[in-house]
């Protein structure tokens, strides 16, 4: 099996990335440097569906675009986790040609841990920590034609992040997962370094990207500022349900398509255990409330909303940025 067929019989590899998942501390600290530091939209802020007494707060572009997306389940008071094997240990986002400098200076300049830019595979790379300690890296992707979310006064639209760029997945083996990524999931095999390898998804551009890195580190511990889940892209449910079945096929234990209001999913562990969604590119985050106004107030799903009371008691405020919309 290699990969979902399309109408054609054609197998294909899902459309790339949708979005990273990954695990926080405090809502507000969360709020105030993806929004303010790194200039992204908070464009939803609902509730973790499976523990509602948690926010799930996504951030993107203008319209929360797939392959524009972090989320975060902050939990406060979570244990720091550490990177390591098993783990998705660093999450990368685009942006303009010739802007790494100039996040350099504006990085350090917040007081925000940041290395020296260095070059890796051709690519200008710019490797960060949140307030968490998540490893994010800034990537000069001079033929990304995204426009990414100019909302924040401090970042010109000239170099505001356009989206995700790639995810690195640290491994004890690369060779089972790479067989999945190529053999089941259609991925195609790119560039090698020394116990590196890149996957393509697409046309291979920015966004559509998976770098796995065989590692002799311990295993990873998941907890606060580690990565829970990474999500790849299917353009519809009909894509997602063939997908699903195809994983069956091939032994990998999968949910149930489940719904998660602004998209549908599916889930399955790859053989190193990282944790990997399917996630449709439909509904989208307009659903329930206008574009303009998107991350404005607290949206819960239908089957939540006889609880909003106590949601929402259980829950502490967020201070979102003065010039937020």
């Amino acid at each position: 099996m290699t990969g979902a067929a399309d109408q054609t019989g054609r197998t294909v590899a899902p459309h790339g990335l949708h979005h990273v998942t990954a695990i926080a501390d405090d809502p507000q600290r969360n709020v105030e440097f993806y929004t303010r530091v790194l200039g992204l939209r908070l464009v939803k802020q609902t509730v973790n569906f499976d523990a509602p007494d948690t926010y799930h707060l996504y951030y993107g572009d203008e319209t929360g675009r797939p392959s524009s997306l972090l989320t975060f389940f902050p939990w406060r008071g979570v244990p720091r986790g550490r990177e390591g094997a098993g783990l998705t240990t660093a999450t990368a986002f685009s942006v303009p040609e010739g802007s790494i400098g100039w996040w350099h200076e504006r990085l350090k300049g917040l007081g925000v841990p940041v290395e020296q830019p260095y070059s890796r595979g051709g690519e200008d790379v710019l490797s960060l920590r949140d307030p968490d300690g998540m490893t994010i890296e800034l990537v000069a992707a001079p033929s990304d034609q995204r426009s990414g979310w100019d909302g924040e006064a401090s970042i010109p639209a000239e170099r505001a992040v356009r989206g995700l760029h790639a995810i690195t997945v640290s491994e004890h083996l690369l060779d089972p997962t790479a067989q999945m990524l190529t053999t089941t999931l259609g991925m195609r095999l790119g560039e090698e370094q020394q116990n590196r390898a890149r996957f393509q998804m697409s046309g291979g551009e920015s966004g559509t990207l998976v770098d796995v890195s065989a590692v002799s580190a311990d295993r990873g511990l998941q907890a606060g500022g580690t990565v829970h889940h990474v999500a790849f892209r299917a353009p519809d449910l009909d894509t997602m349900t063939r997908w699903r079945d195809e994983l069956v096929e091939s032994g990998i234990r999968v949910t149930e398509i489940i719904d998660r209001r602004y998209f549908m999913s599916i889930y399955f562990r790859e053989p190193g255990g990282v944790l990997f969604e399917i996630a449709t590119d439909t509904p989208g985050f307009d659903i329930d409330e206008p574009l303009l106004e998107l991350g404005r107030s607290l949206k819960l799903p239908p089957w939540l909303e006889p609880s909003r009371e106590d949601i929402e008691a259980s829950l502490p405020p967020l201070r979102l940025p003065g010039a937020y919309g």
